[in-house]
């Protein structure tokens, strides 16, 4: 009994709506978090080498991308297609025509090559 009248005797001491405030203060600093993590978005200049030369075939290699210099004439312009990241990644993974799947690379990977190939067509 005397372990519960303590319990009782602390509690009694806290203000009036901490459980909540405690509550708010964690869920706020978690949703920080993971929003900061969210935004941080891939490195452009990793992209942009996965794209020149980091993959085999480069996919400089067949697309045209006009930041990257790139003029191949075998797959689509992505300028002109303006693809999202999602798209790029689809296709990356899959392969699509005679695009043939990246499987080797990590995904870390392909988050970058599609947030570059997305942030350098305008299509994000």
């Amino acid at each position: 009994m005397q372990n519960r009248e303590a319990k009782q005797h602390v509690a009694s001491r806290r203000p009036v709506g901490w459980r909540v405030r405690t509550a708010f203060a964690a869920g706020a600093c978690l949703l920080a978090g993971a929003a900061a993590w969210a935004a941080e978005p891939p490195n452009a200049e990793a992209g942009r080498a996965l794209f020149l030369k980091s993959t085999t075939p480069a996919c400089a290699v067949c697309h045209t991308l006009a930041d990257a210099g790139a003029a191949g004439t075998i797959g689509p312009n992505l300028d002109e297609l303006k693809p999202d990241a999602n798209r790029v990644t689809q296709a990356v993974r899959n392969g699509i025509g005679v695009m043939p799947a990246f499987e080797a690379l990590s995904d870390a990977d392909v988050q970058a090559l599609a947030q570059y190939v997305s942030g350098a067509t305008g299509a994000q």
